[in-house]
């Protein structure tokens, strides 16, 4: 998280502020120009050229040699082979965009995964336990938040939720269990932010506690609700096999 809010969010942050589905179809052309440019300048273009062309050679001798079985073997393993050389030397301009994209994606994923909180909405923190734990465990809130219910409950099953609603703010919540407490932190908004649903707990009868908040979707394509990465990798797609085209990357 630090990473991403050092790095990235001065230059970001900005598209918090626009519908999520306009930031990602401008990230998605961002990221597949800087991945064409890069790939473009760090690769021998006559060379991708003439391996491309010699692939397209090789694929119609093969529809040629169809009734040479024997031919069409040895014609497909020269495909393979210069195949596995053109994709050896795309990987290597890979290396270069690789990690800036990964930082990106991660400030996504931070970002674009979750809807967020509105002031006044029911939402619930859900604890997850390992199987078999026994007593009791309790949720103590600060002022603003307000909980449906008992705070105190018996752990009966390996989850135990409680209903809750704040006012807009930035929330500190404490679990009472076994004499040790836990925290979680929550953000309640109407701007497009969250705070990390869940935080996972290790060595303990205690695995995660989480803030269930709504995974955001961004499409719905004939009943297929998309969320960001599925949203991403279409647009990505495209805006490659445009960009390529325009500035004539082999």
């Amino acid at each position: 998280m630090m990473v991403f809010d050092n790095l990235l969010n001065p230059i970001f942050n900005p598209l918090l502020n626009l519908p999520t589905l306009v930031a990602v179809i401008m990230l998605s052309f961002l990221i597949s120009l800087i991945i064409t440019v890069v790939y473009k300048y760090t690769t021998d273009q006559n060379l991708m050229k003439q391996l491309k062309g010699e692939m397209k050679e090789f694929q119609k001798e093969i529809k040629e040699l169809k009734k040479e079985p024997e031919k069409a073997m040895q014609v497909q393993k020269k495909t393979m082979q210069t195949n596995m050389k053109y994709m050896m030397l795309s990987m290597k301009s890979t290396l270069y965009s690789i990690l800036p994209i990964i930082l990106i994606f991660g400030w996504m994923n931070v970002n674009f995964a979750y809807d967020p909180i509105l002031p006044g909405q029911d939402f619930t923190t859900t604890v997850v336990f390992e199987e078999n734990a026994g007593g009791t465990i309790e949720l103590s809130v600060p002022k603003g938040i307000t909980i449906n219910g008992d705070s105190k409950k018996e752990i009966k099953d390996s989850t135990i939720k409680w209903i809750l609603n704040a006012d807009e703010g930035e929330y500190l919540l404490e679990y009472l269990f076994d004499g040790k407490k836990y925290n979680k932190e929550v953000l309640i908004t109407e701007e497009n932010k969250y705070k990390e649903p869940i935080k996972m707990i290790k060595g303990n009868v205690i695995r995660s506690i989480e803030i269930d908040n709504k995974p955001k979707k961004l499409l719905n394509l004939f009943g297929w609700k998309v969320g960001w990465l599925g949203t991403y990798i279409m647009f990505s797609i495209l805006f490659s096999i445009l960009i390529r085209k325009i500035i004539k990357v082999y």
